[in-house]
């Protein structure tokens, strides 16, 4: 059984950093796209940001570009999310999704296959 666990989140203060992991267990994610989505009361999830199966490729949103650096572990089947300079409107549940290697709309939730159950990210002014 597939399954991928989210950790790290937290409550903090606007201009901390937090360190999101996703650990992917069931198979092995090293061809699998990787992709960081949010969700905040009321609204639709959202992208934040991808990592292609070759880790050369990196794609983030525009609220995150500067901010935000994804990054995986093959050895380990984990990803990560490094998350500095936070602000209020990045509070959010994030959740990490893997899918296959060749997706190339990264940026939308229906291209992955497999999903956490989120983790909470409460940045407070």
């Amino acid at each position: 059984q597939v399954q991928l666990v989210e950790s790290g989140g937290g409550l903090v203060q606007a201009g901390d950093s937090l360190r999101l992991s996703c650990a992917a267990s069931g198979r092995t994610f090293s061809s699998y796209a990787m992709g960081w989505f949010r969700q905040a009361p009321g609204k639709e999830r959202e992208f934040v940001g991808a990592i292609k199966w070759s880790s050369v490729s990196t794609y983030y949103a525009d609220s995150v570009k500067g901010r935000f650096t994804i990054s995986r572990d093959f050895a380990k089947n984990m990803v990560y999310l490094q998350m500095n300079s936070l602000k209020p409107e990045d509070t959010a549940v994030y959740y990490c999704a893997a899918g296959r290697g060749t997706i190339v709309r990264y940026w939308l939730p229906a291209e992955y296959e497999y999903w956490g159950q989120g983790t909470q990210v409460t940045v407070s002014s």
